[in-house]
This record gives C-alpha cells, structure tokens and sequence, in this order.
C-alpha cells in the first residue's frame, strides 16, 4: 500500500516588506486584500500543526497543490524555498504551482527557479525552468505523479489558470506510457478542472482540452486546490470515471465561510486492473483545536 498526502493552498505568511515598486501592479488589489481579510483567517501556527500531524501519519509521499504564497514577491517565493524543507526533501515532496505563485509576469520564473527540485520530473535535466518544466512525471512506488501547470499572470480581479495544447499532448502521452507500466496515475493541477467547480474570473481555461485528454488516456486520479474546499467530482475517463479531488487551504482558521485547515491521505493499493484507492479527510476541529479524521471514503 502507498499513502500520499495532499496539501494546497498555503499561502505562507506574514508578507514581507514590499518595496512601492513591486505594489505598483496587480500586487496593490492582492496587498489589501491580505490586510483586509486573509491575514485574518490564515496562521502560521495552524500550519505548523497540520505538518505535526501529516508526519504522524507518516505518508509514503506529499503533493503540494499550487499557491504556496501570496503575491509572487522575490521574498515570498525565497522564503517558500526555505519552508520546504519543512515538509521533506524534493524526493519525498511534489509541487505544482498555482495562480498566486504567478502573480505577476515574472513571478512563475523566480518560483521555478526557487522551488525547482520539488518540481523535477524523473528524466528532467537539473536545468529545466519555467514552462519546460511541466508536466511533470515521478514514479514512487507503484505510483506515477503526473504534475501540471497552470499557473500564469492575470490582470487585476482575475485568477484563473490556463491549460493549453502544448501540456495535452504531453500529458496525454504520459498518461499512456505510465498505464503501459502498470502504474496508478495521479494528475496534480492547481485550478478545478471541472466547469461550474469555481467561478468564471476564477476558472481554468482549456477544461475541455483536459477532460479529452482524461476520456482518450484516462487516470485513475485528479488532485487539485484553488478553491479551498473538500469537493469530490468525476469526470469521465478511459475505462472508467476519474475521481477529482480538492482539499481546504492548509492555513485557513476555523469560523471562516470555508473549511478549516486540513489534509487528505490517500491510500492506493492493488495493481493494474485491480487497483483500490480510499480518501482520508484530516480537518483542524475548533472544539479540540487538533486535526482529526472527519471523513472517509472509497474512491
């Protein structure tokens, strides 16, 4: 049996100093926002605590999906490298990036510079950056984790993500060639991709090209962030219905219009033709102020 840990979301605070030169773009929305609300419902202490206890539950593998700081500032994106560590060596831990690590143009490039190793596919050179980077595949185990970009600076008021044509023909042949090996197969993206899944300033765009991708190679998997919610969709695949997973942000306080903090295990047993996979949903409780099991379910 192999147990992956699921974490999104992150959004690592305080934010640091910013100099008027970085506010004077897209940041300027994004830093009010923080002042007015987020800082409110995101602590690093909560944070802290969900690493505790993901360790307890001493996971075979943990994928990161997507927005692990706030405005794509070079100190934000310094100060994830230094946080990563955290959760476990670039071996153990697998990243996506998200909307909010592409902030603005030139954020995704100082993020995949910063963060490369935890982004490395398995036949990448140490050199790849940026887009060239994604999709990514790294086998562990009897697993193929399969990364996705869709991370990509948008004007004020917007964030949505985009998936094109370059990564399907990619991801597609990944797909075949890891079902080939007999390996389960588990797509780590950012944005939702299921249409009415969030909100059109909010959306992915290319869920077609996606989900042709799912019906022609299939997966037996999808892992995604972005809305901060513990959502559950199928979309249609090759040989049957693919399961879409998303888990709350891994900072968000208790008492807010989203779920607390929390994490999903997902366990994978069996093998090709024959495998079985079931959900964990591990959320930070308000009445015990711990993390607890609070849902579980076959896939």
């Amino acid at each position: 049996m192999f147990r992956l840990a699921h974490i999104s979301d992150i959004h690592l605070g305080p934010l640091p100093r910013l100099t008027p030169r970085e506010l004077a773009s897209k940041r300027i929305t994004g830093y009010i926002n923080w002042h007015r609300n987020r800082r409110k419902r995101l602590f690093g202490n909560i944070l802290e605590s969900l690493l505790a206890d993901i360790k307890s539950a001493a996971p075979d593998h943990v994928a990161i999906t997507g927005d692990l700081v706030n405005l794509g500032a070079k100190a934000e994106i310094a100060a994830v490298a230094d946080w990563l560590p955290d959760v476990g060596e670039p071996d153990f831990v697998s990243v996506v990036p998200g909307n909010h690590d592409a902030y603005v143009p030139g954020s995704f490039k100082l993020a995949c510079r910063a963060w490369r190793p935890y982004m490395l596919g398995d036949d990448k050179p140490a050199s790849s950056a940026g887009e060239n980077l994604f999709p990514f595949l790294r086998v562990r185990g009897q697993l193929a984790l399969i990364g996705v970009s869709t991370a990509h600076a948008t004007p004020p008021f917007m964030a949505s993500g985009i998936f094109d044509r370059r990564q399907a023909h990619l991801l597609s042949d990944i797909l075949r060639q890891a079902e080939d090996d007999g390996l389960f197969r588990i797509v780590l993206i950012h944005h939702p991709p299921v249409r009415g899944a969030t909100s059109m300033h909010k959306r992915m765009l290319g869920i077609g090209l996606f989900s042709r991708v799912l019906e022609k190679a299939g997966a037996e998997l999808v892992l995604h962030g972005h809305t901060h919610l513990d959502t559950l969709y199928r979309l249609p695949g090759r040989g049957g219905d693919v399961p879409v997973v998303c888990v709350p942000s891994a900072s968000e306080a208790p008492g807010g219009n989203r779920p607390a903090s929390g994490y999903n295990l997902i366990s994978v047993d069996g093998g090709p033709g024959a495998w079985t996979s079931r959900l964990e949903r591990h959320g930070l409780v308000a009445r015990s102020g711990r993390f607890e099991l609070v849902h579980s379910q076959e896939l």
